[in-house]
């Protein structure tokens, strides 16, 4: 194949793999193709509040291993696998970024031969576009499982995020998606050495300017047995020990394993398990943004979150004692326990309540109010 072609194929494959910053709200905003090709391109939400867009590909669709919930491990037929050289996607990415003023690259990769080999090729990409075309913007970087802590350590001066994909939230999860996988020494360790440099003094690299390294990951829901709260658990522990900037989710796609996986046989159904994905993404927002703890997301008897109703909702729910809030006196973490009510809103009733005579004098969103009225009194 030529370079495009492979590219068709390999960004096409990557859209498995979502622990970059892409939009989750809408499902049409999660990829779309270019107008002059068939690369995947990703809604990426800016710090400013603005938007980009960012190409995301594999650098190979070969894999030596052998993740269960994965259609490109090893010994399955997915179709044609390939691999691109370390010039060949650096000059297209450049190419791609004149054209469209992307905010950077993602760049991921099935397992060559084996983790080190795969991170030498990965971080060749980074290198040479660092070194060689002078390249100053945006790389994430996908490191993979088992990788020395010199190939790691490598990574992060290079790129401006990594992510290990956690998958699972214990070791015992882990071992029904891979045999090869050790959970402890070959994702757990990576990612505390991604915390512990991340917490350094960064270092100036090919003359740039220091900054300290993100990093993400991602879960794969239903593929395995874990519940909800097994995830949320490992979620909170992520943010709070590891520093992690976002964790995403991704739910298992049903017929794409290998047929004696636990996903497979669980009998659940697949629009539910899209549905536990959105919740999780809910939950992960409560305790990333409003600063919950895993302690306070409602689950059922089996560790479930609610399929029809959103955590803060089910939250609010269980406990009316606490509620109606008065708008008039609450402080800012009573109103923001109250369902429909974010940050912003909240910062406006704040600011707006000492010179309103009434709810109608705060102009709330309509939407806001609906979701919000149940639950509040003006005093």
């Amino acid at each position: 194949m030529d370079a495009q072609s492979k590219l068709e194929l390999l960004a096409d494959a990557g859209r498995f793999d979502l622990a970059c910053a892409c939009s989750t709200k809408h499902p049409d905003e999660h990829r779309r193709r270019s107008e002059d090709g068939g690369r995947w391109l990703y809604p990426v939400s800016l710090p400013s509040g603005g938007r980009g867009l960012m190409l995301k590909t594999l650098l190979s669709s070969a894999c030596a291993n052998d993740c269960a919930y994965c259609p490109l491990r090893a010994n399955s037929d997915p179709g044609p696998r390939c691999t691109l050289e370390v010039d060949e996607l650096a000059k297209l990415f450049l190419e791609y970024n004149r054209r469209h003023r992307l905010i950077g690259l993602f760049v991921s990769s099935g397992v060559i031969r084996g983790p080190d080999h795969t991170m030498d090729r990965l971080i060749a990409v980074a290198a040479r576009l660092r070194r060689h075309y002078r390249y100053k913007g945006y790389i994430h970087l996908k490191i993979i499982p088992g990788a020395s802590d010199a190939s790691v350590e490598e990574a992060c001066k290079l790129a401006s995020a990594v992510s290990v994909n956690i998958e699972t939230p214990t070791a015992r999860h882990c071992a029904d998606l891979s045999q090869k996988k050790r959970w402890d020494e070959d994702i757990m360790r990576p990612m505390r050495l991604i915390h512990r440099i991340s917490r350094e003094k960064p270092a100036w690299v090919d003359g740039r300017r220091p900054r300290p390294i993100r990093q993400t990951t991602q879960f794969v829901v239903g593929a395995s047995t874990e519940s909800d709260h097994d995830i949320v658990s490992r979620m909170a522990m992520l943010y709070r020990e590891l520093r992690l900037q976002r964790v995403y989710f991704s739910a298992y796609q049903q017929g794409l394993g290998d047929p004696r996986l636990p996903g497979e046989q669980s009998g659940e159904n697949p629009s539910d398990r899209l549905t536990r994905e959105h919740r999780l993404y809910q939950t992960d927002f409560l305790l990333r943004q409003y600063k919950w703890n895993a302690d306070d997301i409602p689950f059922d008897g089996n560790g479930r979150l609610s399929l029809t109703l959103d955590p803060k909702k089910h939250w609010a729910e269980t406990h009316p004692d606490l509620f109606p809030v008065k708008i008039k006196t609450a402080d800012r973490e009573q109103l923001l326990r109250v369902p429909g009510l974010g940050p912003v809103t909240v910062k406006h009733i704040l600011q707006a309540r000492h010179s309103a005579s009434g709810v109608q004098d705060l102009k709330l969103p309509k939407a806001r109010w609906n979701a919000a009225k149940d639950f509040l009194v003006w005093q």
